[in-house]
């Protein structure tokens, strides 16, 4: 299913790995906003071991159409070798939000927009 907007999850192992990301990602106009949610705790097995971690997750909202741009960008700047990159179609969302969202990820766009229609993204 190719959706017209996406929201892309990651998770980072630090606050400077996911603010450098989220900067990235918006100053180049692959994601319109990019939420960064306090630290968590996962629990996931790699390479054999269950472990246990702190990470942060990232809430990446961009359109469908630059999700291999995503994918790609986070593959080169991320710090985990396999990095958690999954995209979740949006159903549904308010016509004001996704007009902003849309507007905001068109390609060669440069200057800073209004911002999101609400008082965050």
């Amino acid at each position: 299913m190719d959706a017209r907007f996406i929201v892309v999850l990651t998770t980072v192992p630090d606050e400077a790995a996911a603010e450098r990301l989220a900067r990235d990602l918006t100053t180049e106009r692959l994601a319109a906003c990019v939420t960064v949610l306090p630290p968590g705790r996962s629990f996931y097995w790699w390479e054999g071991k269950l472990a246990a971690e702190s990470e942060i997750m990232l809430v990446i909202k961009t359109r469908g159409a630059l999700y291999e741009k995503v994918e790609a960008r986070l593959r080169a700047l991320h710090p985990y070798s396999v990095p958690e990159v999954i995209a979740l179609p949006v159903v549904r969302g308010s016509d004001a939000y996704l007009r902003w969202l849309g507007e905001e990820t068109k390609k060669g766009r440069s200057g800073a927009g209004p911002g999101p229609p609400r008082e965050s993204c």
